[in-house]
């Protein structure tokens, strides 16, 4: 049968869709920018129908009630990562299940963690062969949801953009259901970088040559180092997330993909957010190629682009070298993520580093608190182990703590926080003889 009959055949309206959905099941409704808005605000229309539905996911900013609504909301939460409407449901109370988990094993994650029955897959408009497109984020998770799933419901949406992958189209043969409905992106503000920003940017970018492949986060420090970027020629990207700054990059010609080692000519990817403009240039685009975690973030793949850097950022830094990324004091704020994954696998690759970056200090309710710590409080988890921690770096400085004895790192550490701090950083490491 022609794939256009097949289509028709299975397209319903969003309402209809999710009438399959009884209490209790459990649900996976996209990663980061791809996400089924529009059925997830159908579904939310049948809450007063429902109980104890699971939506399985993460990393969502565009806002829908199933996880900024307080009341009458039969829905709860599972999620490998901590984002924006994670952090929504936490704040009207809703049941969040978080597991740690680092994205080279988010695929584990799916099938014996979030055991999706149903799958909300947000897709492109289908190709001439029939083919659609897991668009810019969705592949991040993997194929496996068309296995995991008992039914797909596929989310037709004129705006996503058709990105190329070998992991990342889809039949619509393979699908159960079809649903037409256009949601605009909304744009994933990131703030312009401020002045200590820049220094940090200013340290790091001393450490990345030309031709070299870098991965970068989301947040000033990643914005600041994506701007001073474009004083280097032939750059690389191989990254779980692909942000604004690589996209401009791109166009500006410094990332030109000609020498990493891994895929060459093209930037390699899981999630893309950013502005309405970057879900377009996406659109079939060849230089933009979107692998599942499982591949991205697996160090042996990292390890294959020469001279990568990897750049992740820190809640909180110990005197020790241990990195806190997304728990402290008892507050889930975000995950584990791929911090480890790039540490390691940049580590491995030639001429590879792995650097952490944070500034020293932060202003809250007008006080002056300390990112670097002699200690952890309770609560508090370390996401990096100090064994694995290369280059840190904060608007002071950047050091490989590596190559250091404990006494050398400590003192490292000491000079890379805010001066007002560094007397008593010394002061609790002598008290313990470290130094």
């Amino acid at each position: 049968m022609d794939w256009k009959e097949i289509y028709k055949q299975k397209l319903v309206t969003a309402e209809e869709a999710v009438k399959i959905v009884k209490s209790g099941d459990r649900i996976y409704t996209g990663t980061a920018s791809s996400t089924a808005y529009g059925l997830l605000d159908a579904l939310w229309e049948r809450r007063h129908e429902l109980e104890d539905v699971t939506l399985c996911g993460s990393n969502g900013y565009q806002y829908t009630p199933c996880y900024y609504e307080k009341d009458d909301n039969p829905f709860r939460f599972s999620a490998y990562f901590i984002g924006v409407n994670e952090r929504a449901a936490m704040k009207a109370g809703r049941p969040v299940d978080f597991t740690s988990v680092h994205l080279s094993f988010s695929d584990k994650w799916l099938e014996f963690i979030a055991k999706p029955d149903i799958c909300f897959l947000e897709v492109s408009k289908p190709d001439k062969y029939g083919y659609v497109s897991f668009g810019p984020s969705n592949v991040a998770i993997g194929t496996n949801l068309l296995k995991v799933s008992k039914v797909v419901i596929a989310q037709v949406n004129s705006y996503t953009p058709y990105v190329f992958g070998d992991h990342n189209l889809v039949h619509i043969s393979e699908l159960d259901y079809i649903v037409e409905k256009d949601v605009p992106y909304a744009n994933y503000k990131t703030s312009e970088p401020d002045e200590i920003s820049t220094q940090i940017a200013s340290h790091i970018l001393k450490e990345i040559p030309d031709g070299a492949t870098f991965q970068l986060g989301i947040g000033n420090i990643s914005t600041a180092i994506g701007y001073g970027l474009k004083d280097k020629n032939d750059l690389g990207v191989h990254t779980e997330l692909l942000n604004q700054p690589m996209i401009e990059l791109m166009k500006s010609g410094n990332i030109t993909n000609k020498y990493k080692g891994y895929m060459n000519g093209k930037s390699t990817y899981s999630f893309a957010v950013g502005a309405p403009s970057m879900y377009e240039e996406l659109d079939y685009n060849p230089k933009y190629y979107a692998l599942p975690f499982y591949v991205t973030n697996d160090p042996r793949i990292i390890a294959q682009n020469k001279n990568m850097i990897s750049i992740n950022s820190a809640m909180a830094i110990n005197i020790f070298g241990e990195v806190c990324a997304d728990c402290i004091n008892w507050k889930q704020q975000s995950g584990t993520g791929g911090q480890v994954d790039f540490v390691k696998g940049a580590q491995w690759a030639e001429g590879g580093k792995s650097i952490i970056a944070t500034q020293s200090s932060i202003i809250k309710n007008g006080k002056r608190i300390s990112k670097i710590l002699p200690f952890f409080e309770p609560g508090t988890v370390v996401t990096t182990a100090r064994s694995d921690v290369q280059y840190v770096a904060t608007e002071y400085g950047c050091y490989n703590i590596k190559r250091m004895t404990m006494r050398e790192r400590i003192e490292a550490i000491i000079s890379l926080a805010h001066p007002d701090f560094r007397e008593e950083l010394r002061a609790e490491a002598k008290k313990h003889g470290f130094i």
